[in-house]
């Protein structure tokens, strides 16, 4: 059954599609069609910072991926929670607002992106923010996005401060100038108390649009291709099979998981990986699915000698009680920021050079991210390698187009990234030894005092490793012939047809990535429709103009 035309189809209600079903729609004149395969985002976990805990394992508004076994961390499946309803992973994530380094940018530019250094990107940044911080060079206070400080200063991370400071590590009160280097509170995206998805801050103020459709629940199945060129949407829809049809362009905004799946589902990516398949190739792209980075963290954690954490908040029923009337009566407390209200950026491997790992300080501690309190006074150092070396896939697993795709992340495969990621932990147990954290830290739940050695903290790594749900890069843009899309973000050799979300990153940011995919759906919003304008919705096809590709390599100088 065909839907009337539209003259664009954004697929994915998430993150970035949330920001483009706002922005093309916004003259009034373009007909906008929004696909997204999860319920709307009526929960109240997802409203609740700290709700986090309650969707991390949801049946409808997480897609509950894991990745095929991994061989470098012990043959285990690793859990991947991506967000399945409008707000995508926004909705569900862990709220914390950083734009990664001046230096990630710039990088991306000196690869042949055009368009795409620190200075280009920046006024994409200040423009989505409504900071508390107020307007200034490196913030924007009209933006929808709201960016907010934590007001209560926790004695926990104040001690963790501190400790940072004797190691050398200065306090800052911004992450997000470009650069990262110091310790201290994360700004998050919240409004008085309550989550900021961009479903709360894109979507919703312009759901009344007669020119925007917004459907839930709503699958895509596949690309319809007329030649070379993408004019529609397969997708399913209360049991019923249904096709959407765009004038102008279908923006694929499904994230680094799913765009690559439907890509590969229509016949566009390498062809053997087709063929293995049985799908005929419709336009042939080696990169489709390759290049996926993420970030991994390794936790460590401790005993805290007071009752402050929010362990204890969440132990009793009267703790339960205070904290949610402190929340009802002032939007305030530990159930408005969440759980990890600290961060520390920091060069652990030798040599000059910007931050390579970044640190989350949670003031709770549970077996893993999402699950239960500990019974006791606790907290978590997690650390992860900000620009990670190694690089995995995504591949179907059939041709069932609502089954999930075959992930392999390839964590720890280059010595770099095992380097780095051992030295992090080595500087969270120096960081917990310093005086202001001696006493008020009784004991190393984890790894534990037994685990001595590189070797033994590898193997901890290898054992207890989690993804910190950053996946990334797998439809790249570039100009070399294993690029995925160009520097406006369409997709080599075929017109119609534009990715807009984190796969479209040549190499991971240093840093989490919600509001880097925000600035990319802002910077894509206005390149889709200058082109429009123009007329010019096809990319040139890499393979005829580079005969010699640019590798993708880490950032020049900084091998972590």
């Amino acid at each position: 059954m065909a839907v009337a035309p539209y003259d664009f189809i954004v697929v994915g209600g998430g993150t970035a599609g949330c920001v483009l079903a706002n922005r093309l729609s916004a003259d009034g004149r373009n007909q906008v069609l929004m696909l997204e395969a999860g319920p709307r985002d009526r929960s109240p976990w997802i409203h609740l910072p700290i709700g986090y805990g309650k969707t991390m394992f949801h049946k409808s508004l997480n897609w509950g991926f894991y990745t095929e076994p991994e061989p470098t961390m012990k043959d285990r499946r690793i859990y991947w929670p991506r967000g399945r309803t409008l707000g995508g992973s926004s909705s569900i994530n862990g709220l914390i607002f950083v734009r990664g380094q001046r230096e990630d940018y710039d990088h991306w530019a000196a690869l042949g992106n055009a368009g795409w250094a620190w200075k280009d990107v920046l006024p994409y940044f200040i423009r989505s923010e409504h900071n508390t911080k107020g307007a200034g060079p490196f913030h924007g206070a009209d933006g929808p996005l709201w960016c907010s400080d934590i007001e209560h200063r926790h004695e926990l991370i104040e001690a963790i401060i501190a400790g940072a400071n004797e190691l050398g590590v200065p306090r800052t009160s911004d992450f997000n100038t470009g650069d990262q280097a110091g310790v201290g509170y994360y700004q998050l995206f919240t409004r008085n108390g309550r989550r900021c998805s961009t479903a709360v801050a894109y979507l919703r103020p312009v759901r009344g649009r007669k020119n925007l459709r917004v459907e839930t629940d709503a699958q895509a199945a596949g690309l319809i291709l007329e030649g070379r060129r993408v004019v529609g949407v397969r997708y399913r829809r209360n049991g019923r099979m249904l096709e959407a049809r765009a004038g102008t362009e279908v923006i694929l905004a499904a994230g680094a998981l799913q765009s690559p799946q439907l890509l590969l589902l229509s016949g566009i990516g390498p062809g053997e990986e087709l063929s293995r398949h049985g799908i005929a190739v419709a336009h042939p792209l080696p990169g489709v699915g390759a290049n996926l980075q993420d970030h991994l963290q390794i936790r460590l954690m401790y005993r805290v000698a007071k009752p402050i954490t929010t362990n204890d908040d969440l132990r009793t029923l009267a703790g339960k009680a205070r904290i949610g009337l402190q929340w009802l009566l002032t939007r305030s407390g530990p159930l408005a920021v969440g759980i990890n209200q600290g961060g520390l950026f920091t060069r652990v491997m030798p040599g000059p050079g910007t931050p390579d790992v970044q640190f989350h300080f949670a003031t709770l501690s549970a077996d893993m991210a999402g699950g239960a309190p500990h019974p006791w006074s606790g907290c978590t150092f997690s650390v992860c390698q900000l620009r990670p070396e190694s690089r995995g896939t995504v591949t179907l697993r059939s041709t069932d187009p609502f089954a999930a795709p075959v992930m392999r992340a390839n964590y720890l495969a280059t010595e770099t990234d095992r380097r780095c990621t051992v030295e992090g932990m080595k500087f969270a147990r120096r960081l917990a030894a310093t005086s202001p954290l001696r006493t008020l830290l009784t004991e190393e739940v984890k790894p534990g005092p037994g685990t001595e050695g590189d070797d033994a903290l590898l193997d901890f790594a290898r054992a207890s490793g989690a993804t910190i749900f950053h996946p990334s890069g797998t439809c790249r843009m570039g100009s070399d012939p294993l690029a995925v899309t160009d520097a406006r973000l369409r997709v080599h050799g075929l017109g119609g047809l534009r990715v807009v979300d984190c796969s479209i990153m040549p190499t991971l940011v240093s840093g989490n990535t919600s509001a880097p995919v925000v600035m990319i759906a802002e910077k894509a919003a206005d390149m889709i429709l200058a082109d429009a304008r123009a007329g010019s919705a096809i990319a040139v096809d890499p393979v005829a103009t580079q005969s010699s590709p640019r590798p993708q390599t880490a950032r020049e100088g900084s091998p972590a």
